[in-house]
């Protein structure tokens, strides 16, 4: 059996490191850049290179930002007495996909964790109750993933958003449109018996 090259080994061990990539889509992937004209291989790598070194986050809400605010920070038309809390910027991308939500953001970078060692201190809950602290947000929405990870995080931060007197709401969990009860797991059930509604 022949060794692989040592430049495709490199590119295939730096690929593997993303996510969701193992070993043989980081190789196909590595075949796939051999392949392409020499000046496309360094436009890709410009561009990540070029993107990595650009982006920062938005010194307000922690989103992923080119300038000191994100764009929707620098958004006046944005209501500022409504602020979601997700884990991370891609949770942002996520509900501005859909288009309802008019408030703003505040992203956390991460979830209570204990037996990962993450604790209130190494995520962004001070700064979430710093822009609490002048009373201008009337609501905060607990957008974090239904895991055990997130329920604790979003617990927390009720514990401690509620005697602030600002309204504290979470996201409703429950069945996905198009799905089946049957396939539906305990926890999904409750949470869609629990936010249920009157029609």
């Amino acid at each position: 059996m022949s060794r692989q090259l040592e430049p495709i080994a490199r590119m295939v061990a730096e690929l593997s490191k993303l996510p969701s990539i193992g070993q043989k889509s980081a190789q196909r992937l590595a075949y796939h850049i051999i392949g392409m004209p020499l000046d496309d291989v360094r436009e890709l790598a410009s561009a990540l290179y070029q993107g990595r070194k650009a982006i920062r986050y938005c010194n307000v809400c922690g989103n992923y930002a080119i300038d000191e605010l994100c764009e929707i920070c620098a958004d006046t038309g944005r209501k500022n007495g409504q602020i979601c809390v997700v884990r991370d910027p891609r949770d942002v991308a996520a509900i501005e996909r859909m288009r309802d939500y008019g408030g703003v953001y505040h992203v956390l970078h991460g979830t209570l964790s204990p037996m990962e060692g993450v604790g209130p201190d190494d995520i962004r809950i001070r700064e979430l109750l710093a822009r609490l602290s002048d009373g201008a947000v009337k609501e905060v929405i607990l957008a974090t993933n239904p895991d055990i990870e997130g329920e604790a995080t979003a617990s927390y931060i009720a514990r401690l958003v509620k005697p602030m007197g600002v309204l504290v709401t979470r996201i409703a969990h429950g069945v996905p449109v198009g799905s089946d009860l049957e396939y539906a797991d305990e926890i999904t059930l409750a949470k869609a018996m629990e936010g249920r509604r009157q029609m």
